[in-house]
C-alpha cells in the first residue's frame, strides 16, 4: 500500500467513526514517515521554480514524476492542477502523522517547515479564491485545525476566504454543481474538527445548508459510490452533530434504503 492509498484508508476510517489502536498509529506512522522524499527527490521535482513559485508546492512528500497523473483528495475530486493535488498528499500525511504522534520532534519540525511555506502562499494565507487554490484553501485549514489550533486568527482568515467566495463558485462553470460539492463537504469535514469556539458559529451560519444535505439520498451505483458518499455524509454528520439540537446524529450511521437503493443518513 501507498503512502497515499495509506493516508486515504486512515482518514476514511476515522471520518466514519472508527478508533486506532496505539498499535495501528505507530504502524501507519511507521510507514508514512518511510515515505518522506528526500532533498535530492524534492530538488530534482522543482529544479525550473524559482522563488514564490516553489513555496506553492511541497517539499517533504513530493510526487514522484508520473506523466502528469495527479492524485484525487479524500473526497474523490479530481484535482485540475498540481497545487491541489500535491498539496493535499502532504499536508493530509503531516496531518495524520501530527495527530498521531504530536509529540514528536521531527514530525514538529516539519509541520513547522510546512506552516512557515503555506504562510507564503496566495492559498494558504491571502485568501486567494482563484481556481483550486480555493480548494488549496480549505487543504490548508483542516492542516491548521489539527496542528495549529491556536492560530485563531490565520483559522478565521482561511474561514473568510471560504464565505467569500462560495457564490462565485457556485456561479461558476468551471466548477459546476457536482464539482461544486467537493469544496462543500471539505468545508463540512474541516468545520466538524475546527476547535469548537471557531467551528460553532459557522455551522450555525450554515445550519439550513447543512440539514437540508442531511436529508439527501447520494446514489450507490458501484462500490466506489458507496465508500465516498459514505464518507461524505459521516463528515456532513460529524458536523451538524456538533450542535446541542443536532447531537442524536452522532448515533446515525449512512445506510443503503430498501425502498430506493440510495444511500441515507436521515
Amino acid at each position: 500500500m501507498t503512502a497515499y492509498e495509506l493516508m486515504i484508508k486512515a482518514n476514511h476510517y476515522l471520518i466514519k467513526g472508527g478508533e486506532l489502536t496505539a498499535a495501528h498509529k505507530e504502524n501507519i506512522t511507521t510507514q508514512l514517515l518511510a515515505a518522506k522524499s528526500t532533498p535530492q527527490q524534492a530538488q530534482r521535482r522543482f529544479t525550473k521554480l524559482k522563488g514564490g513559485e516553489r513555496d506553492m508546492y511541497p517539499f517533504l512528500y513530493v510526487l514522484p514524476y508520473n506523466g502528469g497523473i495527479k492524485l484525487n483528495t479524500i473526497f474523490d475530486q479530481e484535482p485540475q492542477t498540481q497545487i491541489l493535488s500535491m498539496n493535499m498528499y502532504e499536508l493530509e500525511i503531516i496531518r495524520l502523522l501530527s495527530v498521531f504522534n504530536p509529540d514528536d520532534p521531527e514530525i514538529q519540525d516539519m509541520v513547522k517547515q510546512v506552516l512557515g511555506r503555506l504562510k507564503k502562499t496566495c492559498f494558504g494565507n491571502r485568501g486567494c479564491g482563484t481556481g483550486e487554490c480555493y480548494d488549496a484553501g480549505l487543504i490548508t485549514l483542516r492542516f491548521l485545525s489539527s496542528t495549529a489550533p491556536e492560530e485563531k486568527l490565520w483559522i478565521t482568515d482561511q474561514i473568510n476566504c471560504y464565505n467569500n467566495h462560495i457564490a462565485e463558485k457556485k456561479r461558476s462553470k468551471y466548477y459546476g454543481r457536482q464539482y461544486a460539492r467537493y469544496y462543500m463537504w471539505y468545508y463540512w469535514l474541516c468545520l466538524s474538527e475546527l476547535p469548537i469556539e471557531l467551528a460553532k458559529p459557522e455551522i450555525l451560519r450554515h445550519k439550513e445548508e447543512l440539514f437540508s444535505s442531511a436529508h439527501e439520498s447520494m446514489l450507490v451505483n458501484s462500490e466506489k459510490d458507496q465508500v465516498f458518499n459514505t464518507v461524505r455524509l459521516s463528515a456532513l454528520r460529524n458536523c451538524l452533530s456538533r450542535l446541542s439540537e443536532y447531537e442524536y446524529l452522532q448515533e446515525y450511521q449512512p445506510y443503503v434504503s430498501e425502498y430506493d437503493g440510495r444511500l441515507h443518513l436521515i
